[in-house]
């Protein structure tokens, strides 16, 4: 194996990349929109939830009531209705999430010892988005609550009412609870799996379709500096793209990288290489670019974002599915992506996920360089 014949093959498709905008438009330029688009689109915050309130007391009490929902951050008050066929149609035109129903005797239940009940109407279509609303809403009341108690026991004993249990939560690595520092990084996993699949995966394919592959066959460079000479400018590329994405994720969405920024490279590194290999491999048994990028496509995309624990917890998945996702080699750089830039941890933690990434890269080059036969038929 000869350096210069590798470099010769690499120069070669640099050239081709240059000088063809789709390619290189593919390798930079699409990373970057996917990773916008998906990071502006993709949230898990739920915040300006939509309520109505049916206010039948129309009380001082009741204004007070409402006015916790007006000041707090995660809700947005509509405009009050008079009746349920209004408060149903709200509902179901997508104009609220919620709706509360004051009773007329809410001040007096409200301030005696018996309790006073609010009717909240919550469309439960989104389970998830249901059900943190519904914990949001549940803690305007308890808050309202406790002022009425402590005003209550106040003016009859002149004492202040105390919680038996002071629960005071400290969050770590993510304390503002901001689901982008959450989503970010296991995006730039997903994608860069993606993109540098597919990168790949049309270069040996696109010799074959073009009838090229009997100039390279007819040259004496070898089969593994051919293969590692369409390497090496896609590696370069992928690196680029990666340190675009950190650069954007710093910058554009504010995640904060708490770890090793080389520690991040050193280890994109390797998952790119094993990345790219999967996609030279595909380009190796389909000899067709058509075929490649779907194959590519579906070997890559579904597995990395449904798979990956990108979006979905693992631990919450049955537990074929877990089994699953130990052959995605996704799931282990998403794993290292977020405790490089959310917990900050290093190697001594991360050395299990990272041995499995580098044996994942070391065998799909090897199986590659391996399937690769320098001949027509």
């Amino acid at each position: 194996m000869r350096l210069s014949r590798i470099i010769a093959i690499a120069h070669k498709e640099f050239i081709h990349v240059l000088r063809d905008p789709r390619s290189l438009g593919m390798a930079v330029a699409i990373p970057m929109l996917l990773l916008v688009l998906f990071g502006y689109a993709l949230t898990l915050d739920v915040d300006k939830v939509p309520i109505v309130f049916w206010d039948q007391s129309h009380s001082v009490d009741s204004r007070e009531f409402i006015s916790r929902f007006v000041a707090s951050p995660y809700f947005t008050v509509k405009e009050s209705v008079d009746n349920y066929a209004d408060l149903e149609h709200a509902i179901d035109t997508g104009d609220v999430l919620m709706a509360a129903v004051i009773p007329s005797d809410f001040p007096r239940q409200s301030h005696s010892s018996n309790q006073a009940f609010v009717q909240l109407v919550l469309d439960g279509s989104d389970s998830n988005t249901a059900t943190i609303a519904l914990g949001y809403a549940e803690g305007v009341v308890q808050a309202y609550s406790r002022q009425i108690n402590t005003i209550k026991y106040q003016r009859l004993g002149g004492r202040t009412v105390t919680s038996p249990v002071d629960l005071r939560p400290r969050v770590w690595f993510n304390p503002d609870l901001e689901s982008k520092n959450y989503i970010i990084p296991g995006l730039i996993a997903v994608i860069m799996m993606v993109i540098a699949a597919l990168l790949t995966s049309l270069t040996v394919a696109r010799e074959w379709e073009r009838g090229t592959m009997e100039q390279l066959v007819s040259t004496p460079v070898k089969g593994p500096e051919l293969i590692l000479g369409k390497f090496l400018p896609y590696f370069i590329i992928g690196m680029v793209d990666v340190l675009l994405a950190v650069l954007m994720g710093e910058f554009l969405f504010q995640v904060p990288l708490r770890g090793s920024p080389a520690l991040l490279f050193s280890i994109a590194a390797v998952f790119l290489g094993g990345a790219l290999s999967l996609g030279l491999l595909i380009s190796i048994i389909t000899k067709s670019q058509l075929l490649a990028s779907q194959l590519a496509m579906v070997l890559t995309f579904l597995p990395s974002f449904l798979l990956s624990g990108f979006m979905y917890a693992i631990s919450n998945m049955p537990k074929a599915i877990q089994l699953i996702t130990h052959l995605v080699p996704a799931s282990y750089f998403v794993t290292i992506l977020k405790g490089i830039y959310l917990k900050g941890i290093g190697l001594e933690i991360l050395i299990y996920e990272a041995s499995l990434l580098t044996i994942f890269g070391g065998a799909m080059l090897l199986i590659s360089i391996f399937k690769f036969k320098k001949k027509l038929a």
